[in-house]
């Protein structure tokens, strides 16, 4: 099922290969993430399908705003995916926590669980490095935002 939403991502993002390299990215570091962490299948799918569609809501953001602004991704991210994923005929608990974590996924407050956890952590991993973020915001990033083992050594190991 990954394969198919995956190509449904890159479909809808087109030629914004950024875009699309940046969900891959994020994508397999959640994966690793979850998988060092021993998360139930369950959870690794929301976990999976969230990092795939979590930046969703940009194209939507910048047709309606003119900005890709995170409160407007967030805001049209979730409408998106719940379009993308309605043909995989998916559990509506799963979708709705996969929709959840789309439409709060920088704002960090609002972290209730493992599965957004692991997303937060996976996306800094990426956007630390995309967009050359210095040793001490890395710091704060890591203080403030990381609490998985594996989250914190993927961070250490490629930015510390």
């Amino acid at each position: 099922m990954m394969i198919p939403i995956m190509n449904d991502m890159i479909r809808y993002f087109h030629n914004d290969v950024r875009r699309i390299n940046h969900a891959l990215k994020v994508y397999d570091f959640a994966r690793l993430i979850a998988h060092e962490s021993g998360i139930d299948k369950e959870t690794r799918l929301v976990i999976k399908i969230a990092a795939l569609l979590h930046d969703i809501g940009i194209k939507e953001a910048e047709r309606k705003y003119h900005s890709s602004a995170s409160r407007y991704q967030e805001e049209e991210g979730p409408a998106v995916a719940r379009t993308i994923l309605e043909q995989y005929h998916l559990d509506e608990k799963l979708v709705d926590r996969v929709c959840y974590i789309i439409g709060n996924h920088h704002t960090y407050t609002k972290i209730d669980g493992i599965d957004f956890q692991i997303l937060v952590e996976a996306d800094f991993i990426v956007n630390i490095y995309e967009d050359e973020m210095k040793p001490e915001v890395i710091q704060s990033i890591k203080k403030k935002i990381f609490k998985t083992e594996a989250g914190t050594r993927l961070l250490e190991g490629m930015y510390l």
